[in-house]
């Protein structure tokens, strides 16, 4: 038996000025599942995102990564996902190729190993034409791949997109 992608349990997010963002949220997703958290505007799962990503603080509940407690063990947890965030958030004037290479960096891929990833991700998601163009340059749909490159590079256990469609081309 495997151990799950994610378990969330009894998650709760309260904001400063008393805005109840998630409300005892319970949440188990298998290995190789694919699973979609659905919700009007507002219902917390961008929060819930940004608490599996460090970016907010749960007011309260367990979530595990893979077995890996976030409180915990949260830099062996974060090694293990990969996010693509709903707003472009890249250095705008960077090369397509440097982004990738300096976000492999983070997680301690030394650039000789990081190139021929990055050329890989390039390739696969129709962006080697424009490697070495800067960022700013590309469509919407080009930039959301990028994104999603930049998620992918250090090869995740757990991939998380939030807001998957928005700005994705076919």
């Amino acid at each position: 038996m495997s151990i799950p992608a994610l378990i969330i349990r009894d998650l709760v997010k309260v904001y400063e000025n008393d805005l109840v963002a998630i409300n005892g949220i319970n949440l188990k997703v298998e290995q190789g599942d694919f699973f979609a958290l659905l919700g009007p505007n507002g219902a917390g799962k961008s929060s819930i995102i940004g608490v599996l990503s460090s970016l907010v603080r749960k007011t309260d509940g367990e979530v595990s990564i893979l077995g890996y407690d976030i409180d915990k063990d949260f830099n062996l947890a974060k090694k293990l996902i990969g996010i693509v965030p709903q707003e472009v958030n890249c250095n705008m004037f960077e090369k397509v190729e440097n982004i990738l290479i300096s976000a492999a960096g983070y997680y301690g891929i030394p650039k000789d190993s990081a190139i021929p990833r990055v050329h890989f991700y390039l390739k696969r998601l129709g962006l080697w034409e424009k490697r070495r163009d800067i960022s700013k340059s590309l469509s919407g749909g080009m930039k959301r791949r990028l994104m999603i490159a930049r998620a992918l590079i250090h090869q995740p256990e757990l991939l998380i997109l939030d807001e998957p469609t928005a700005g994705v081309d076919i």
